[in-house]
């Protein structure tokens, strides 16, 4: 069944005529493929996957056993090296790309989907290391979770930290930013404090590592097996460390991010009765103020709950220019895609600079009721950390999120490329020269074959499909792209396409690339049929298999792609 002619055919190519391949001819393979081609390697690989045993002890491959490690993970487009964590994890926080959820604790649509713990439990095994929720006062002194002036279910707040206390370092080591859009009375404002504090005890971060005000964020390393609350604050960090100083008090702006304003004026467009069950909600969210607003904080956040905050203070975003001369790195902003995306056209290279030493978080625009995505590559292209999805809605803005985050063993923390991590960087994404390094690199796919391609979901009995393989490039403006093979007719099984797509990329290291078969159909939509993404910098060069993922990102074996790189 897994027997193809393309693999009889480059198997040929180095065995000759006795169609065996000793330890040196497959030196000579392993180093066209780039691979470590000593003798000694040759030999191991014969020893672990040739499956005769007569020719494994006179150290020759056979057909099967090169097909075997040909499909192995040894033979896999992404590199395996990568698959653990292989980068530096002691830069500062602002200097690494972080894998962000955006609603956690909605499992559906953000109007009458149902909350659930499921959400959270889902994110983190997924590698998400940014969660946010949603309080609002709850029956009997007790805050709940969900989304205000709609009609989705409601969880209890000491639900989603004990999920969170249990399950946020079993996929990964390093901290996980838990995002307060805080909407409760002062009195349940104390109950979050205490329930942070009881259920998540050690994990919860509540001073700095090193009992300074820092000068720069600390590190993933720095942070392992920490919880950090990123949320509103009274006053500066120094009053939490020394107790509250002589100093002046420091104007902090009651911003509960952009996102709750975005909401109250829904609420307010919807008119009252836009509660949870028909109940009217108090639309007073605390929306950004300017001027002195310190005394308005101590009236609307409980000091308990302020100094649960240490790293990721909530500030309103007033342009580069004023976060440089007044912010901190140790203080957040929130930007609606929309806000980012104009920031992006206009000051692109001034985005990239302010990334370099203080965190950024996007969301999703408010009209995305469905819990649809927007593209995450434009932000990461300007550098921006906390890049919210949705989680729960499947769609290449999900794969992009797993092809860029199943590196560093899915820790959930990639470090940005060099021209990146630079305050002074002249780095613009809208113009790839801008990048310091060499010209662009050329990407050459031969697309070869395919291997029990699945059948498309609800098809009819019997249907067989038209597969067609596309490859996108997902980077800087310049570098986006895609092309795609012709469709081989009634083949799932083992079509043939033998096509050549070739790229030019003008920054690789931003550049994601995604394999997505599909069915073709001249008289509707191609259905979709599985996908593979993974960053450019992944790739192992040579002939690669790619092992197909479904729509919802799980795998789908024996599903495959055979390529040249």
């Amino acid at each position: 069944l897994l027997r193809g002619q393309e693999l009889e055919e480059l198997f040929g190519c180095y065995s000759g005529e006795d169609r065996v391949l000793s330890a040196e001819e497959l030196q000579d393979f392993l180093r066209d493929q780039g691979e470590d081609s000593s003798l000694s390697q040759a030999r191991a690989i014969i020893c672990t996957y040739e499956l005769n045993e007569k020719a494994k002890q006179q150290e020759l491959m056979m057909l099967d056993g090169f097909m075997m490690y040909l499909l192995s993970a040894a033979g896999d487009i992404l590199n395996q090296e990568h698959t653990k964590v292989h980068q530096d994890m002691s830069q500062p926080l602002s200097h690494y790309f972080i894998s962000s959820s955006h609603n956690t604790y909605l499992i559906e649509d953000q109007i009458r989907g149902q909350s659930s713990i499921e959400g959270y439990i889902r994110a983190l095994k997924r590698g998400c290391r940014c969660l946010e929720v949603d309080c609002w006062d709850g029956p009997n002194g007790e805050p709940m979770v969900y989304h205000g002036h709609t009609f989705t279910s409601k969880i209890p707040f000491r639900e989603v930290v004990s999920t969170l206390g249990k399950y946020a370092f079993k996929t990964s080591d390093y901290p996980v930013i838990l995002s307060l859009e805080n909407h409760c009375s002062m009195e349940q404002q104390e109950v979050l404090a205490q329930q942070l504090k009881d259920i998540l005890g050690e994990q919860l971060l509540t001073t700095t590592i090193d009992g300074h005000v820092p000068t720069q964020l600390p590190s993933p390393e720095e942070l392992k097996h920490k919880i950090l609350l990123k949320g509103k604050k009274i006053g500066r960090l120094e009053d939490t460390l020394d107790g509250p100083g002589d100093e002046a008090p420091d104007v902090s702006d009651n911003d509960n991010g952009a996102e709750a304003e975005e909401e109250k004026r829904r609420a307010k467009v919807s008119g009252p009765g836009w509660g949870p069950a028909g109940t009217t909600e108090s639309l007073d969210t605390g929306g950004t103020q300017h001027g002195s607003a310190l005394q308005k904080d101590k009236e609307s956040l409980a000091q308990a709950l302020s100094d649960c905050v240490i790293y990721c203070k909530n500030v309103p975003f007033r342009g580069f220019q004023e976060a440089r001369s007044h912010s901190r790195p140790s203080e957040i902003s929130s930007l609606s895609e929309a806000k980012a995306r104009k920031l992006i056209r206009d000051e692109g290279n001034e985005f990239v600079r302010h990334n370099a030493w203080q965190l950024t978080r996007i969301y999703p625009s408010g009209m995305r009721t469905d819990s649809s995505n927007y593209s995450p590559q434009e932000m990461w292209n300007v550098g921006c950390q906390i890049v919210a999805l949705n989680f729960q809605t499947a769609g290449t803005e999900m794969d992009l999120c797993d092809g860029l985050f199943s590196q560093t063993g899915c820790c959930g923390y990639v470090l940005k490329p060099p021209f990146m991590r630079d305050e002074e960087t002249l780095f613009n994404p809208s113009d790839p020269s801008s990048r310091e390094g060499p010209g662009p690199i050329t990407l050459t796919i031969q697309v070869i074959s395919g291997q029990q391609l699945p059948k498309v979901a609800n098809s009819k009995e019997g249907a067989i499909i038209d597969p067609l393989v596309r490859v996108e490039i997902y980077g800087v403006p310049a570098d986006q792209a895609h092309q795609e093979t012709k469709y081989i007719e009634n083949n799932g099984f083992n079509p043939r396409w033998d096509e050549t797509l070739q790229f030019q990329l003008h920054v690789p290291e931003l550049a994601l690339i995604r394999f997505v078969v599909e069915d073709y159909d001249k008289t509707s939509r191609n259905d979709f049929v599985g996908q593979f993404t993974l960053a450019f910098a992944n790739i192992k060069p040579g002939y690669r298999h790619i092992h197909l993922l479904s729509k919802d990102g799980t795998s789908i074996p024996p599903s495959s792609l055979f390529v040249h790189i």
